[in-house]
């Protein structure tokens, strides 16, 4: 059952970004626990051949809150026809989607077929900040993108407040018309959660008070609803 005031319809939300590195894996499997921990039927689909995603699922701990994963980087493969093998389970609210970097024409347009959300993690760097404008404009140029049918959003990932990589990438954000969502700080707790198979929000931790905070506001924006609680 879903989180009261969720809505129940399935929504597509695409994590990606050209340029590798940026943290499209730690995003997808945050996001996809949160709205596990909120009972919201919620399915993991991991098309970077890297697998993350599914080895991050794979070391869940049974008592975590379920989620379903699809390892739909195997539709390469030829082994299996991709509409099965992409096919989600019946009642399926939230289909999460980790994408591989590099993407880009025709691969570009495939990928973001159909998806509700596209969501972007920026690393605050001179060359993530420049890969990322790329894409952005790929995005609007190459695949067709239009606000008014598919939302746009960015998260911050990595951040360091108060330190000049991260000014300059303020200044880039604020010309973009594009809302920044949250900003995810630079953290030890990431790394403990993924070896855990949890997210940051899932940690018996006095210190992640902020990183709940932070995905909070991802869930809360993606849901557009008032604050609602991770941390219960």
């Amino acid at each position: 059952m879903a989180e009261a005031g969720t809505d129940t319809r399935l929504q597509r939300i695409t994590i990606i970004n050209g340029k590798g590195g940026c943290g499209k894996t730690t995003v997808a499997t945050n996001l996809a626990s949160a709205y596990a921990k909120l009972n919201v039927n919620t399915a993991l689909l991991d098309f970077d051949p890297q697998g993350s995603s599914i080895f991050w699922l794979k070391s869940r701990p049974p008592e975590a809150p379920g989620l379903h994963g699809i390892e739909a980087y195997r539709t390469q493969t030829g082994m299996v026809t991709r509409s099965f093998l992409l096919r989600l389970p019946p009642h399926t609210q939230r289909a999460i989607i980790d994408t591989p970097a590099g993407l880009t024409g025709l691969a570009l347009i495939d990928q973001l077929r159909s998806t509700d959300t596209i969501l972007i993690p920026v690393l605050p760097s001179s060359i993530d900040i420049h890969a990322t404008a790329d894409f952005i404009r790929d995005l609007f140029l190459i695949a067709k993108i239009r606000p008014q049918r598919t939302r746009v959003c960015i998260i911050c990932n990595r951040v360091k407040a108060n330190t000049l990589s991260f000014r300059a990438l303020e200044r880039f954000l604020l010309a973009l018309n594009i809302p920044v969502i949250a900003q995810l700080r630079e953290t030890q707790n990431y790394v403990t959660s993924s070896e855990k198979g949890l997210g940051v929000h899932e940690l018996k931790s006095r210190s992640n008070q902020q990183d709940i905070d932070a995905w909070q506001q991802v869930v809360d924006w993606l849901e557009n609803r008032e604050r609602i609680a991770l941390n219960q």
